[in-house]
């Protein structure tokens, strides 16, 4: 869908080889774009991502400020990730010290991963205190965006199925910041990352043909909230929706219905049924949808 913003140059930085997991096959699906990659930068390589997360947001802000035309770009940063190495260089960033017990309490294994996430932050810091300085800065949406949650027990936030049904391995920040462009509000609906592209493409106006599942979330005649979830191994398929998370197990028959909210009233047998059934035809829905698009959804290239 990145190819139906006409008129905008494309990037893709990511720290480290982008041949890791075929991001590079992946990302080449948009037409003409450049790729920086580990090799392209001044900055030393840190770990096996490459380049740092601070060092590969200031280096794709000097390209970025050279710009001419609009651009659309995406980084891919990585820090967050083992070895949950900090930089050397970085010595002046320091994450507050937590108890183990607190650090269990909201899900993470250690202070040194704590630290990690503490020094995305900081990376994100530096990377808008360097683009405010810039002229693109004014007109330009920043979306920050997570690739995947982190599995782990979520009890003291969320409710059960957040641990059991492993959502915290599904949730993920998603955050559309431009200052002088946007008004600011905090929505909670659940919405699912292929509703970006379609959601930045309504934001500055751009038509588009979409040939995917994603929709605009600001759309006012949006309905339903959901999103899709799969486990390839286990063969589990579902939705999560504002209430609760249906998913069903396409080689065994089972199926589950947990609320994802606190005080929800429990339901009758009749009407979880109904609900059941409800999501469980919204779940085949896109499941099979999404599989008949895997062969029947050409690159749609405009004349």
């Amino acid at each position: 869908m990145i190819n139906e913003f006409e008129g905008y140059d494309k990037f893709y930085f990511i720290g480290g080889r982008s041949q890791f997991n075929n991001f590079s096959g992946l990302v080449r699906n948009i037409h003409g774009v450049n790729i920086y990659e580990e090799g392209d930068y001044k900055s030393p390589k840190v770990n096996v991502w490459g380049i740092s997360d601070k060092n590969l947001f200031l280096e794709a802000n000097d390209v970025m400020k050279k710009q001419q035309k609009p651009f659309f770009a995406i980084i891919q940063t990585a820090d967050n990730h083992r070895p949950f190495n900090i930089p050397a260089e970085d010595s002046a960033f320091q994450a507050p010290q937590v108890h183990p017990d607190t650090l269990m309490k909201y899900g993470f294994e250690s202070q040194k991963e704590f630290t990690a996430f503490a020094y995305t932050d900081y990376c994100f810091r530096k990377f808008m205190e360097a683009a405010s300085r810039e002229l693109y800065y004014e007109n330009t949406i920043f979306v920050f965006v997570g690739d995947h949650g982190v599995e782990g027990n979520a009890s003291e936030m969320y409710p059960k199925a957040w641990t059991d049904q492993r959502l915290s391995d599904e949730h993920v920040p998603l955050l559309f910041y431009a200052p002088g462009l946007l008004n600011p509000q905090w929505r909670k609906e659940v919405v699912s990352q292929i509703d970006v592209l379609p959601t930045i493409a309504g934001l500055i106006d751009m038509p588009y043909l979409n040939t995917t599942l994603g929709r605009d979330l600001l759309n006012p005649l949006k309905k339903e909230n959901l999103a899709f979830i799969m486990y390839h191994a286990p063969g589990w398929i579902g939705v999560v929706n504002d209430d609760y998370f249906y998913r069903k197990n396409i080689r065994i028959k089972k199926d589950e219905l947990v609320p994802v909210r606190e005080g929800l009233s429990p339901l009758s047998k009749q009407a979880e049924d109904s609900v059941k059934k409800k999501l469980s035809v919204i779940t085949s829905g896109i499941y099979e949808t999404a599989r008949w698009m895997l062969v029947n959804n050409p690159n749609h290239v405009k004349k």
